[in-house]
């Protein structure tokens, strides 16, 4: 009998082992690593052509907001984006599907940063969310 039971604790303890494994892997497999290429520059690329057509005809030119100003703002969207991707509960994990891994320590440029800033307008355009606190553009 001392053995079963010792064999099931085992057992028991392995499964949450595994499982607690498993979360981390998913956890990894669902976050946005920002990493440079080649030349060492960021840049980003969004999958739906619609964010393409939303840069040229919605979004103002890159040049209208400084890159300090890009990169605050940027700071503050994305941890409000994981915030709301570690919450799947109470926010749609469809919109929320990854973890941004974004250093506010890094330089990763004026292009970069304001494709991520029109990105996040973007999500707020086609979703109707709000991820700042005031609405920017209108569905």
């Amino acid at each position: 009998m001392k053995i079963f039971i010792l064999s099931f604790s085992f057992l028991f303890l392995y499964s949450c082992v595994g499982m607690k494994n498993a979360r981390e892997n998913q956890r990894e497999q669902r976050t946005l690593h920002l990493e440079p290429d080649e030349e060492g520059e960021y840049d980003v690329i969004v999958l739906d052509p619609s964010y393409g057509v939303f840069l040229n005809t919605r979004a103002l030119p890159m040049n209208y907001y400084s890159e300090e100003f890009l990169h605050s703002k940027n700071i503050r969207l994305v941890n409000e984006w994981n915030y709301r991707h570690s919450q799947p509960m109470r926010f749609n994990p469809n919109v929320y599907e990854v973890h941004i891994d974004y250093r506010p320590s890094i330089k990763y440029g004026l292009e970069f940063e304001w494709k991520l800033f029109n990105f996040f307008m973007f999500i707020e355009s086609q979703t109707g969310e709000d991820l700042d606190g005031h609405r920017t553009y209108a569905r």
